[in-house]
């Protein structure tokens, strides 16, 4: 695992930002938490992060971000940093309905960042990173209507953008055997209804301390994360003129809530 880390860190010191997205999800009460436990597993590998947060309950962005983005971005600690972005990546938005061109504003105002983590809907992402080489992260917990709202994000974002592989991150103790059914659903699920993969899962303990909430599971969901986001694949690729797909047509699925 030291090995495996370090030549991380050998990767990233020459290389581009890595974008990493992530889907909210609304019925997920300690989505917070996950996204510090995410940062923190960066920060162990010592990269900076860069949390850009446009989910349902993020604040909403300065007026200056219109302007100066750089200068509206909160360092939290040496390594994280915060910008809240609300509804701003649909500012960013052409005539072809793609806001690809957000992230190259984002990288702009943010280049010392090594990961860019975008926390979003699943339409705001479709439209920004339709077709592009990245791994986007599901968020839930035990409850089965977050479950259910997983499933709809992967689902939308599968037919509107073309994206078929993810990772799970789940907001509950990581012996909780519930979780291991939950996880296994949903890679059924994918693989069974929409050709997707999950291709790998994680736990954090909302309720436990930071150092302790960050697994071996955790950790290994972290750098896969990295090795699936090739530097440049997102930020700048396709002259930010990619157009989220059309529906594609599905079998029925089992959650009658994404539909």
């Amino acid at each position: 695992m030291q090995d495996q880390a370090q030549g991380l860190r050998r990767l990233f010191s020459a290389s581009k930002t890595r974008f990493v997205p992530v889907v909210s999800n609304p019925r997920v009460a300690d989505a917070g938490a996950l996204l510090e436990g995410l940062c923190a597993a960066f920060s162990e590998l010592d990269l900076k992060t860069l949390v850009v947060d446009a989910g349902e309950h993020a604040p909403p962005p300065s007026e200056l971000a219109r302007v100066d983005m750089a200068d509206c971005i909160e360092r939290l600690s040496s390594r994280v940093s915060y910008l809240a972005a609300r509804g701003l990546a649909l500012r960013h938005t052409n005539a072809h309905g793609s806001a690809a061109a957000f992230l190259d504003a984002v990288a702009e105002a943010a280049p010392e960042a090594d990961v860019i983590l975008l926390h979003a809907p699943a339409p705001e992402l479709a439209r920004i990173v339709a077709l592009r080489e990245v791994r986007p992260l599901l968020l839930a917990d035990a409850d089965p209507l977050s479950v259910t709202e997983a499933y709809a994000g992967m689902k939308w974002l599968t037919q509107r953008a073309g994206l078929l592989v993810y990772s799970l991150l789940m907001a509950c103790h990581p012996q909780l055997r519930l979780a291991t059914r939950i996880a296994q659903q949903l890679h059924s699920c994918a693989d069974g209804f929409l050709g997707a993969v999950l291709r790998d899962w994680a736990c954090l303990d909302p309720r436990a301390s930071q150092q302790a909430a960050l697994t071996p599971e955790l950790r290994h969901l972290a750098r896969e994360l990295l090795l699936a986001a090739p530097p440049g694949a997102a930020v700048g690729a396709a002259g930010g003129h990619a157009t989220p797909l059309r529906p594609a047509r599905a079998r029925p699925s089992p959650f009658a809530a994404a539909h």
